[in-house]
């Protein structure tokens, strides 16, 4: 995972704002990095199949090895194999912890997660690949609650619009309890997951 590459420069590749700090980038130069960023030849159908499968990745702050787990067990599980591995990303506790607005990005919420300032029914999880389950509420650990990056979170500063329909969210309280697993049209990432299942399917 190529986390000390600028945030900026890793949307302008991929082709999507990773952050909300880097749409306003993304907008000035919409084009790959380097000289020949605007004049590339049309990649190859592996090249994009690989690209979308970047995008994801990296839009869930995940590595290779943890897309690549989650890839496998969503082929082997009922139902439709790209929507089944989004739903199993989008239900991480990193993730939610996003979704919820405790955090402003997923590098964030990631570390909060990783710094034991959240639990889940009570319990401290500090396991950022966590899978919450219908009905379980995720918290802001009591101790962690004055921290300035909750007290802005609780203020509402991180979200722009109305939660995601799956999660029952209490700012002023920092508790959200996901209701149920979220459909795939409701989940807030740009990815063709049929590309994604093409890639590791080849």
């Amino acid at each position: 995972m190529n986390q000390a590459r600028p945030k900026a420069k890793l949307s302008r590749a991929l082709g999507i704002p990773l952050t909300r700090k880097c749409v306003k980038y993304f907008e000035r130069r919409p084009f790959p990095p380097g000289v020949h960023g605007r004049a590339r030849k049309k990649p190859s159908d592996y090249q994009v199949r690989l690209l979308e499968k970047q995008r994801l990745r990296h839009q869930y702050f995940i590595s290779e090895t943890q897309l690549r787990n989650q890839f496998d067990k969503a082929a082997r599980s009922a139902g439709k194999t790209g929507e089944t591995l989004l739903v199993a990303l989008e239900c991480r506790l990193d993730a939610l912890v996003l979704r919820a607005g405790f955090a402003r990005t997923i590098y964030q919420a990631r570390q909060a997660v990783g710094h034991g300032h959240i639990a889940v029914d009570g319990q401290k999880v500090d396991r950022p690949s966590y899978r919450v389950k219908p009905w379980q509420t995720i918290t802001v650990r009591e101790r962690s609650r004055t921290k300035p990056p909750f007290q802005i979170a609780a203020a509402g500063a991180h979200l722009d619009g109305p939660t995601t329909p799956y999660l029952e969210v209490s700012l002023t309280d920092l508790r959200a309890t996901l209701t149920r697993e979220p459909l795939r049209t409701e989940i807030p990432v740009i990815c063709d997951e049929q590309l994604v299942v093409e890639f590791y399917s080849r």
